[in-house]
């Protein structure tokens, strides 16, 4: 692999750590309360604030946007907790949604803008190979926060504490790598290590389908010129199947 080649891989890879990192742990939890499509549904709100602030005219990477998207989210989260607490026995529906609607009015609001067609495709796949420092900064800073926050503070984490925490988190990553990648990082590492019972266990095994798949497919990506959220996603299942099937099976028989 070529200098370059490495220099284009490497802060994706951060990238995608960070999403990881937030993520894992995030994600068994959403696998836990049944609640699987609430990360599309805050990532498709976030991503709608992005697309309202950038039709507004405000610069891409400014704080305006982030302000943007972050309202949106926590706007959703609150939502989202109220009807929880309202109506639990069809929450999961009430979170598709949402979603449907989120997406569909981007689609309406860029429905005018000649570049609307690769807004959305840059908002659902992401440029994570085109990342740089001054984007992973502040990222970093919010996932160090999150995951603080979720492994000293989880036991107090209920209702719309863990729907702002999710919040943040998803708005943070969205940006990066795109709403696929990061519903995939949420959902496919948890469902990997679904049927380890030790918690420390399946949250390391958890990071480590996350950073093989990360990996696997951003060298697919480079090496092959293909774009680099689908691959990573298609890395991400087929690096779970194969954890299910082959490595699982051993941590089983030592698990307690």
């Amino acid at each position: 692999m070529s200098e370059f080649e490495l220099s284009i891989i490497f802060p994706a890879f951060i990238a995608c750590l960070l999403v990881l990192s937030t993520h894992v742990p995030l994600g068994m939890e959403v696998l836990r309360r049944g609640i699987i499509f609430i990360d599309l549904a805050i990532a498709q709100v976030a991503g709608l604030g992005v697309i309202a602030a950038d039709t507004m005219g405000w610069e891409a990477r400014g704080w305006m946007v982030q302000f943007a998207a972050v309202s949106a989210a926590l706007v959703a989260a609150g939502i989202l907790h109220w009807t929880d607490k309202r109506w639990p026995e069809i929450q999961e529906a009430i979170i598709g949604v949402s979603f449907v609607l989120a997406a569909t009015a981007g689609i309406l609001i860029l429905a005018g803008n000649p570049h609307g067609g690769e807004h959305l495709k840059e908002l659902l796949v992401g440029q994570v190979l085109w990342v740089n420092i001054h984007q992973l900064l502040p990222v970093a800073v919010i996932s160090v926060l999150v995951v603080a926050a979720w492994f000293w503070q989880r036991e107090h984490l209920h209702g719309l504490g863990f729907y702002a925490l999710f919040a943040f988190a998803v708005t943070a990553s969205v940006q990066l790598v795109g709403i696929y990648l990061v519903f995939a990082s949420l959902i496919i590492p948890a469902l990997a290590t679904r049927h380890i019972e030790h918690r420390w266990l399946r949250v390391i095994c958890g990071y480590g389908v996350g950073i093989v798949g990360c990996l696997a497919g951003l060298v697919l990506s480079v090496g092959a010129d293909l774009p680099a959220g689908a691959i990573v996603v298609w890395s991400l299942a087929v690096t779970a199947l194969i954890f299910a099937w082959l490595v699982w099976p051993l941590f089983r028989k030592k698990t307690p």
